[in-house]
């Protein structure tokens, strides 16, 4: 199971986390061990210098105590340690995480926009690739690359629970990749200043047995249910209309690239880039209200009106 903490990095659930977190924790127990050393020499020597009686102020020259040299010496030498070891320690962690796996058993390409994560999955033949959107799924103990594709600016791909961080720049492909060790969902976020709505650009890594996993490729495969009455009928026709030139509802006449695919948006635990939990009272939220959930994000306000937004929703809802 993942963490409590959603984006903690002092945990692992996976082969390349693993390999970087005792790494982690050495970095970080040194740190803290010198800021205490610090503070306790800082503390000793105001202490041991205080002024004993107000005098006036007179030039004092300057003067070497014996013995000064020395401490610099022996510090300088304690401090030269954990920066090897710390030094070693990391080319040995990128040596073991930076390459991509030899034998990946999934392939995916991911590609940021501001602010969503677009993840299509590879198969051996056309009918058998697929796209969703802010949530990715991967079977436990299989490697699985990532290629990291740039959408408009400079963002950065982290699960810190299954993998370092990789920048997705425009005009070129960086690879990754991601392996989990437990079922789980992990949360992943955008590690580069990316605009306005940066903070919320977050995805989820759904972890499952390869049982769950084959059973959820095989429903992503599949397209939308028929509308079969008249309500819903009503309702894929505003969202073909209304949403169908940047959303893709596959079956239908919505045939968007733009935008997230929404054809299996009711199997997606959140909305928005991991921004809000997928519930009819925040899926209503969004499609009349985007621009005041997150403010400047490209999806406008549909302000649909109160015949077309129930027929919307219960559409949608059909979308699982």
């Amino acid at each position: 199971m993942s963490s409590t903490t959603p984006l903690s990095y002092l945990s692992a659930a996976g082969d390349r986390a693993g390999t970087i977190l005792p790494l982690t924790w050495f970095t970080l127990i040194v740190s803290i061990v010198v800021c205490v050393v610090i503070a306790v020499l800082l503390y000793v020597g105001v202490s041991r210098r205080r002024v004993r009686q107000t005098a006036q102020i007179q030039q004092v020259p300057v003067t070497q105590a014996p013995g000064g040299l020395r401490w610099i010496s022996v510090g300088l030498a304690i401090s030269a340690v954990p920066l090897v070891i710390t030094l070693v320690w990391t080319l040995s962690a990128l040596a073991a995480t930076s390459g991509p796996p030899a034998h990946p058993g999934l392939t995916i390409d991911v590609t940021p926009h501001q602010w969503w994560w677009d993840i299509q999955y590879e198969g051996e033949r056309p009918s058998d690739i697929f796209n969703t959107a802010n949530e990715i799924h991967i079977p436990v103990g299989v490697p699985v690359l990532v290629r990291l594709h740039g959408g408009d600016v400079i963002h950065s791909f982290w699960v810190p629970q299954l993998s370092g961080k990789t920048d997705a720049i425009p005009g070129q492909i960086n690879l990754s990749w991601l392996e989990a060790s437990t079922p789980g969902r992990y949360r992943g976020q955008c590690q580069e200043y990316c605009g306005a709505e940066h903070a919320n650009m977050g995805f989820e890594v759904v972890a499952q047995t390869p049982d769950d996993f084959r059973r959820w490729r095989a429903d992503q495969l599949s397209p939308a249910p028929p509308a079969n009455t008249a309500a819903l009928q009503h309702g894929q026709e505003v969202v073909e209309f209304r949403c169908g030139l940047c959303h893709q509802v596959r079956g239908t006449g919505a045939g968007g690239r733009a935008a997230p695919d929404l054809t299996h948006i009711m199997s997606r635990r959140m909305l928005a880039a991991a921004t809000l939990p997928n519930n009819p009272g925040t899926l209503v939220a969004w499609i009349q209200t985007s621009q005041e959930l997150k403010p400047g994000t490209l999806m406008p306000d549909q302000f649909l009106t109160a015949t077309e937004l129930p027929d919307v929703q219960a559409y949608l809802e059909t979308l699982k």
